[in-house]
């Protein structure tokens, strides 16, 4: 009789890291409902055995995320999603020094060969109708550029929503700000995910 090894007969988890700022961390929110847990709880309700590691940090911009990025994501990630530029456009940072950021961080994730996820972000209509048009179109460039999946806004359904779904700031989700993130994001998810278990990530 064969006996498979036990490495062979239980499949590992699909091992993800979300690297990204306080939307990601889950600032003013307990730990359990960031975004990282309350997505691999709902990727695992569907059939998907993954673990996700929370590498946000509040305050981060894409030039401090592309910064620590080889400490944020270890050896061993199967895929990345990217979610930085939220602060950039919050504080009128140059959208060529953001996208110089991104650029560099999806280099580096594709030097070392790992697949990534792009959530976008869209500046506020308050910073103008140029600086707007310069930044919003940093992410649909940048995935075109790198092949890779876009999720065109990481706030979508969620920003200018009101106190249901954003804590006193105007700017942060609650926790059922985060379920509408995850519930929206969620098919995307999917859809990377199948490819990265396929073997044909992009």
């Amino acid at each position: 009789m064969l006996v498979l090894p036990l490495a062979a007969a239980r499949a590992e988890p699909v091992r993800l890291v979300a690297l990204g700022d306080s939307l990601t961390a889950g600032y003013g929110l307990p730990a359990a409902e960031a975004f990282p847990v309350k997505l691999q709880a709902a990727l695992k309700a569907r059939g998907h055995d993954v673990v996700i590691d929370n590498a946000g940090v509040s305050g981060d911009t894409a030039s401090g995320g592309a910064s620590r990025l080889d400490w944020s994501v270890p050896d061993g990630t199967q895929g990345v999603i990217l979610e930085l530029g939220a602060n950039d456009a919050l504080r009128g940072i140059d959208p060529a020094v953001t996208r110089k950021a991104l650029d560099a961080a999806l280099a580096r994730l594709k030097e070392r060969g790992i697949p990534v996820l792009l959530a976008g972000m869209l500046a506020p209509p308050n910073m103008g109708a140029d600086y707007k048009a310069r930044f919003d179109a940093i992410y649909p460039a940048l995935a075109s550029t790198y092949g890779v999946p876009l999720y065109p806004f990481f706030l979508d359904g969620v920003a200018g929503q009101g106190a249901r779904l954003n804590q006193a700031d105007g700017m942060h989700p609650t926790a059922e700000g985060v379920e509408v993130i995850v519930e929206k994001i969620l098919p995307t998810v999917e859809a990377w995910l199948g490819t990265l278990k396929a073997g044909t990530p992009g």
